[in-house]
C-alpha cells in the first residue's frame, strides 16, 4: 500500500511540476515586447496581371505571410509562418483587411492629390504597428504614404496626428472628416494587438526583443 501511494504522489508532484513548466514559459514569453507590423499597398487602378492590393506581416520584424487581394491567396513565411497557418486569428485577420483594403482604395480614389506631386496612378502604402509587453498594449499606430513618399503619421494610443508635408494636410482634413482616426485606433490597438496576443498562443520560442524601447516597422521589406 505505502508503495502504491508513493507511485502516486510522485505521479500527482510530476503533474503539477508539468503545469508549472508550461506556466512559466508562457510567462515568459508575453513578458517580452513582441510586435505586429502589416504592410498593406493599394493602386486605385492596376495593370492587368497586377494585384490591386496587397499585404505582408511581420510579427518581431519577421515577415510571416503575404496576402494578394485578387485571389485571395496566401504565402506562409518561415517557421512563424507554420505555426499560425489555419488558425482562427490568422483568418480573422486576412478577412478584415480585406475589408480594410476595399476602404483604403477608395479612400485613395476619393482623395484630392496634387497631380503634380505623384507621376501615373497613385499608390497608398500603410503600416498598421502594434506592440505588446506584459500582457498590454504599449503602442499602436499608422504611417501612410502616397506613391512612395511619407504623408501622415497617426499615433493611435493618443490619436494625434503628424503631417509630413504640406501637401498632406488637406488629406488629413479629408480623412478626418470621414472619420478614419476612430476607424484606424480601433484596428491597431483592438484587432491588432488582438491577432498579435493570439498567436503568441502558438508557439514557444518567438524571436525576443529584450531592449524596452518600442519596435517599429520595417521600412523596406518587399516592394510593391
Amino acid at each position: 500500500m505505502r508503495l502504491n501511494v508513493n507511485v502516486t504522489v510522485c505521479a500527482t508532484c510530476n503533474y503539477w511540476f508539468y503545469l508549472d513548466h508550461l506556466l512559466l514559459v508562457s510567462i515568459k514569453i508575453l513578458m517580452y515586447v513582441h510586435s505586429l507590423c502589416l504592410e498593406c499597398t493599394v493602386r486605385s487602378q492596376s495593370r492587368p496581371g497586377q494585384p490591386w492590393g496587397q499585404i505582408q506581416a511581420l510579427v518581431d520584424t519577421t515577415p510571416f505571410f503575404q496576402y494578394d487581394t485578387d485571389n485571395s491567396t496566401v504565402k506562409y513565411l518561415g517557421p512563424v509562418g507554420e505555426k499560425v497557418n489555419a488558425t482562427k486569428a490568422l483568418t480573422e485577420l486576412t478577412q478584415t483587411l480585406g475589408e480594410v483594403m476595399q476602404e483604403l482604395r477608395m479612400i485613395l480614389s476619393d482623395t484630392q492629390l496634387e497631380k503634380n506631386k505623384t507621376r501615373g496612378l497613385p499608390t497608398l502604402q500603410v503600416k498598421v504597428f502594434c506592440q505588446r509587453e506584459e500582457e498590454r498594449c504599449t503602442g499602436a499606430s499608422w504611417q501612410l504614404s502616397i506613391s512612395g513618399q511619407t504623408a501622415l503619421l497617426f499615433d493611435a494610443m493618443n490619436m494625434n496626428w503628424t503631417v509630413m508635408n504640406a501637401e498632406a494636410r488637406r488629406t488629413k482634413e479629408e480623412w478626418e472628416d470621414r472619420g478614419l482616426a476612430e476607424y484606424f485606433r480601433k484596428l491597431s490597438i483592438g484587432d491588432c494587438n488582438h491577432w498579435l496576443r493570439e498567436f503568441l498562443q502558438h508557439w514557444e520560442t518567438m524571436p525576443k526583443q529584450t531592449d524596452r524601447e518600442p519596435v517599429h516597422c520595417p521600412s523596406d521589406h518587399w516592394s510593391a
